[in-house]
């Protein structure tokens, strides 16, 4: 990963060439300083324009530590909360003489039976991946459903919507059209969903972050910063699990 000295600061970036005219610096909670330059941009030229940008990314970066971000591991115990769309679940675990452990979503709840004869230790572990997989059911029938409402709103068609993990990313269009979203976002508000989902839409349409592609994704949520937003406050809340 490349390396950024400013004074006696040291800064991991991530670096990508893009089909574009200039350079661009991005700052984010989940993803972190990014570096987008053109094809044709010489090495000695963008390090300069990079330093020169030094003092802007400390300021974001400073930005970003003064958010109160919770990370604490979920415990999978009697009265943890879940996330799903925004609104939080109780979780109910019950020991009983049982071989076979199993989670269950009803009555508004999370109800989890465990044999009894399992340690807090085996209890996590299965637990975890359990909620893990309920969130990519549970998110995928969701994201299938909003992307769906989408398409058609802006006459795009894409070759397919997954989710799977991303520690350092929302949503992903590849080149050839197949889209990819966090499962993650199966925890998050609609209105957060329904962002990352246009957002990668509007990939279908204009490549680039340019001016085009963000008037694109404010025709159809003109409120886009304020769920953009969200995830830059909220985002690594959803990383407590997995």
């Amino acid at each position: 990963m490349p390396l950024l000295t400013y004074g006696n600061t040291e800064i991991d970036y991530i670096f990508h060439y893009q089909n574009r005219k200039d350079l661009k610096i991005s700052v984010t909670l989940v993803n972190g300083v990014e570096v987008f330059a053109p094809h044709n941009l010489e090495t000695e030229q963008m390090n300069k324009l990079i330093k020169k940008k030094s003092p802007w990314i400390l300021t974001k970066l400073r930005e970003l530590n003064e958010v109160q971000v919770s990370v604490q591991p979920k415990e999978f115990v009697s009265g943890e909360k879940f996330p799903y769309l925004g609104r939080h679940y109780r979780l109910k675990v019950h020991k009983e003489p049982i071989e076979k452990a199993k989670l269950q979503f009803k009555q508004g709840k999370f109800i989890a039976s465990v044999p009894q004869n399992w340690s807090q230790e085996q209890t996590n572990h299965y637990l975890e991946g359990e909620f893990i997989q309920w969130y990519r059911i549970h998110g995928t029938s969701k994201i299938e459903e909003r992307a769906d409402y989408y398409q058609t709103i802006l006459g795009v068609q894409s070759n397919s919507i997954r989710l799977r993990t991303q520690h350092k990313r929302w949503g992903t269009c590849t080149p050839g059209g197949d889209i990819y979203v966090n499962w993650r976002l199966a925890m998050a508000p609609v209105k957060v969903m329904d962002y990352v989902i246009v957002h990668e839409l509007a990939h279908l349409l204009v490549a680039e972050h340019n001016e085009h592609f963000w008037k694109i994704v404010q025709s159809i949520l003109p409120d886009y910063e304020q769920r953009k937003e969200w995830l830059r406050v909220h985002g690594m809340e959803l990383h407590n699990i997995g």
